[in-house]
């Protein structure tokens, strides 16, 4: 059930003035307010998490749709694309329309991005995979607007986070090569660092890459470390199989350097899953009739949104602390080819 939503007459009444004082602190005017004054209705709004009626204030008159903004690194990898899916018509379900921006994980764009929204009214902010957590935040905070984290955050600002398990994830991908299918000489393909990554999803990686070193061990861990771009992905492998020996399998950190690992494999002159087995992310489950199916660990999106979902916009009103917020989320994994399974082509089809 969501929370009364705290009003002006609540925070005179806690800061011992009027609403119309609040309104000139919250308006920086058009009267002066004394330093004092305006530190005790400062404090009242923090310690009641107002937050502006943008709704009523828009046009003074009712409307049915409220406006919640969402922030995504590229709606098209497959991930993302099924996250802004679901959280869009579960949104809508709710009377929101939601205001969607690529940041392309740029700090600038998705600072900018979050400021436009702020202006046109949002009620709530999702940001996905950011890549400005603590200017973000900061912005939301000054606005009194509730704000979500999903997937990753790049500045871990003090704020819980929804999201899956990507060490379990790592361990997942590079245990299934070991354990099933008996493959020695695992490498993972991916980087993580911000010299090699500018604009990428480099945190994910990195505890991707975690949980397949706990596989591995640290003495027989081989990383090929890219930019997280498909041609990165395609020049870092071609190179690393053109120097040496072919190993048995590959961990393919990011969905986006799946295919061009892939290619880089094959035009090697090197089959898969024969000579290398091949395990990947976050794949796009519905395309179930590729020359190759990947085999990828898969993250409970719907499980995701919904959380998310409501967490910025149940409990208005209400501060949330880290503790509200879930584990991260188990993930599976989607049997395909690439590793040397046979999955069931019409699995996943509808019926």
């Amino acid at each position: 059930m969501t929370a009364k939503r705290t009003t002006l007459a609540d925070v005179a009444r806690r800061a011992g003035t009027s609403t119309a004082v609040v309104s000139y602190v919250l308006n920086d005017g058009p009267r002066p307010v004394s330093e004092a004054t305006r530190a005790r209705v400062t404090a009242a709004l923090d310690e009641l998490n107002y937050r502006p009626d943008r709704a009523a204030r828009a046009l003074r008159r009712p409307r049915r749709w409220r406006h919640l903004g969402l922030l995504i690194p590229d709606v098209r990898l497959p991930l993302f694309a099924t996250l802004v899916g679901h959280i869009e018509t579960e949104a809508r379900h709710r009377d929101h329309l939601t205001l969607i921006g690529n940041t392309a994980y740029d700090p600038e764009r998705e600072l900018e991005f979050a400021a436009a929204f702020v202006d046109s009214g949002i009620e709530g902010l999702i940001v996905v995979g950011g890549a400005n957590g603590r200017a973000t935040a900061e912005l939301c905070r000054q606005a009194r607007i509730p704000i979500v984290w999903v997937h990753n955050n790049r500045d871990h600002v003090d704020a819980g986070m929804v999201g899956a398990d990507h060490v379990q994830a790592g361990r997942l991908a590079a245990g299934h090569l070991r354990g099933e299918h008996q493959r020695e000489n695992i490498v993972f393909v991916g980087g993580f660092t911000a010299e090699e990554v500018e604009h990428g999803d480099r945190e994910t990686v990195a505890q991707r890459y975690e949980g397949y070193l706990s596989i591995v061990g640290t003495a027989a861990a081989v990383r090929i470390p890219t930019d997280l771009t498909a041609s990165g992905a395609y020049r870092a492998v071609s190179r690393y199989l053109a120097d040496g020996p072919a190993p048995g399998g590959m961990v393919v950190g990011t969905y986006a350097q799946a295919a061009a690992t892939l290619r880089a494999i094959s035009d090697a002159g090197l089959r898969i899953p024969e000579d290398i087995a091949v395990v990947g992310y976050d794949a796009d489950t519905s395309n179930a009739y590729a020359p190759l199916r990947l085999t990828t660990v898969q993250q409970p999106i719907d499980d995701i949104a919904r959380t998310a979902l409501s967490q910025v916009l149940d409990a208005a009103g209400t501060p949330r602390s880290t503790g509200t917020l879930p584990e991260p989320f188990d993930v599976h994994l989607g049997l395909g080819e690439t590793c040397g399974c046979t999955p069931d082509r019409t699995a996943s089809q509808p019926g």
